[in-house]
């Protein structure tokens, strides 16, 4: 039993039940963030290498720094005898991970890595007695976890594999479809309000704060939406736009007819519906950004498509720029920088982490969807006196300016350090700060805008409320995207459970299937051999 290894932790009684199952059976968990999803693995792990002593464990995660973070859980928790351990990243030479795999027991990487190793036929996962998939809801199409599943499936010969989520997603195709790349059998959800989950969390105090949408804003809003509505008027005209104008029909539109020209289509109806498509790509999300974001962020993408039009960069911006209601709207929009005017979420903002200041815990993640907006929040946070705020973003370069290049995974982890430790106490973060990345307990968490995915909503949130008290908070403007975008990810994740809840069913009515099927042949294998025993007596 892996209690009996387990000296530093016990399970949890959610944590018990869910490893019963999973010793059986290939399980997709699904655990709120920060609820223990890696001791599970943990002790499937010690339980695999106890039935089978001469085999490997696989423990993938989507990135290096989640990666390292399970190689130090399993390091702190497993007697270091018990098993070896190592780290594969593309910085290990191929030959020394060809060493390392043949004489290590448990094997922390990323997809990427071990993709490209089985490729190379560096090693082959024969030996694998379980893998371990994080952050699983990635497993799909082309992701390398889909590959290396299918690949484990194909060729150990002691097979368990277990998926780790927080969320899979909403779509009934999608969550079957990771299912069945996982081989999986059975499924395990709890959430926050789970009776045996619920006694173990801090309680989550929630606010939504609905702030008006300023009477400016709105004439601003106008002037962009007429614009807007032109340019969807004239893919209707054109018979290219059939579907509702929503961001993503008119985005997967831009991509049929971008397929139609890179194929040799130049008809000229093709062609200006392609410069018709860019221009309400680019309204609709200076739209957005007018809604639910900072107006400084409105200025710099608007003087961003000037200066694509002076460099000639695109035909469609060039046509946009020239616009009288686009300049009409540019002019407004300087006016009211120039009068110092904001989004009404930025200076709630302000004073919702000065109130929550004052209390003993001083940790706050504020989250945001855009970089602009990010580097704004932290310059307006800063203000506060014992504020320390940092921008926390992923490491790509994005556009120019501050907050543009990123931050390296190097970066990244001195920043937690520093958060950790106090010395920062405010991490204003894109998605990086969403996932897997050991981001210490924190008594707030702040939407500066309502994000529409049911995913990352719940991995927010997931960053309080573990082992103290802790709050979420909700800046929405009414009646704007911010309050579709709430609405939309309240309905999926409810969705989501119920879906989740039905494949369950499935699962386990299969299961019952298999079973009464596999108890009727042992039945007729016992009839025919009394039978058989019948009439060897009538012989002899």
């Amino acid at each position: 039993m892996p209690d009996k290894i387990l000296k530093t932790i016990q399970p949890r009684e959610y944590q018990q039940k869910i490893y019963e199952v999973c010793k059986d059976k290939n399980c997709l968990v699904i655990l709120p963030t920060g609820t223990g999803k890696t001791l599970v693995a943990l002790m499937l792990a010690i339980n695999r290498l106890r039935l089978y002593p001469e085999s490997k464990i696989l423990f993938l995660a989507p990135t290096k720094p989640l990666a390292e973070q399970h190689l130090s859980y399993f390091q702190k928790h497993l007697p270091e005898l018990f098993a070896t351990k190592e780290l594969f990243t593309g910085k290990v030479p191929a030959e020394k991970r060809k060493k390392l795999w043949q004489n290590t027991e448990i094997i922390f990487s990323t997809p990427q890595c071990v993709k490209n190793d089985i490729e190379n036929n560096l090693y082959d996962l024969k030996d694998v007695s379980l893998l371990i998939e994080d952050e699983c809801h990635r497993c799909l199409k082309s992701y390398d976890y889909t590959y290396i599943a299918e690949n484990y499936k194909k060729n150990a010969e002691h097979q368990r594999i277990l998926g780790l989520t927080a969320s899979p997603g909403v779509e009934k195709s999608k969550i079957k479809k990771i299912s069945e790349n996982l081989g999986i059998e059975a499924i395990e959800i709890r959430t926050r309000e789970s009776e045996d989950v619920s006694t173990y969390l801090q309680e989550l105090k929630y606010d939504t704060i609905k702030l008006d949408y300023p009477e400016e804003f709105k004439k601003v809003g106008d002037l962009i939406k007429e614009l807007c509505n032109k340019k969807i008027e004239e893919l209707q005209n054109r018979k290219l736009l059939f579907a509702p104008p929503t961001k993503k029909n008119i985005l997967e539109l831009q991509r049929k007819i971008m397929t139609m020209i890179s194929t040799g289509n130049r008809n000229f109806n093709i062609l200006l519906g392609a410069s018709a498509c860019a221009q309400a790509i680019k309204l609709q999300h200076l739209l957005e950004l007018l809604e639910t974001q900072t107006l400084d962020s409105v200025h710099k993408y608007m003087q961003e498509l000037f200066s694509q039009a002076n460099q000639n960069k695109s035909k469609a911006v060039k046509h946009l720029v020239k616009q009288v209601n686009f300049n009409q709207a540019y002019i407004k929009v300087t006016e009211l920088i120039a009068r110092k005017i904001e989004n009404p979420k930025l200076p709630k903002l302000k004073e919702v982490v000065e109130e929550e200041m004052k209390s003993k815990i001083k940790r706050i993640i504020v989250f945001a969807q855009f970089r602009d907006t990010l580097v704004k929040i932290c310059k307006t946070l800063n203000e506060i006196p014992g504020v320390n705020a940092r921008v926390f973003v992923g490491q790509a370069k994005r556009g120019e300016g501050e907050g543009a290049t990123g931050l390296s995974q190097k970066e990244q982890k001195e920043m937690i350090n520093g958060f950790s430790i106090g010395k920062i106490n405010v991490l204003c973060a894109s998605s990086i700060g969403e996932e897997g990345l050991d981001i210490p307990e924190v008594s707030a968490v702040i939407f500066y805008e309502p994000i529409p995915s049911a995913i990352r909503s719940i991995q927010r949130r997931g960053r309080t409320a573990r082992l103290k008290p802790g709050k979420l908070i909700v800046l929405m403007i009414k009646k704007t995207r911010d309050e579709a975008y709430y609405w939309a990810a309240f309905h999926k994740e409810k969705k989501m459970y119920q879906t989740l809840d039905s494949i369950k069913e499935e699962l386990e009515k299969k299961g019952k299937l298999e079973k009464e099927d596999d108890d009727e042949k042992d039945e007729e294998e016992n009839e025919e051999e009394e039978e058989t025993k019948s009439e060897q007596k009538k012989l002899f």
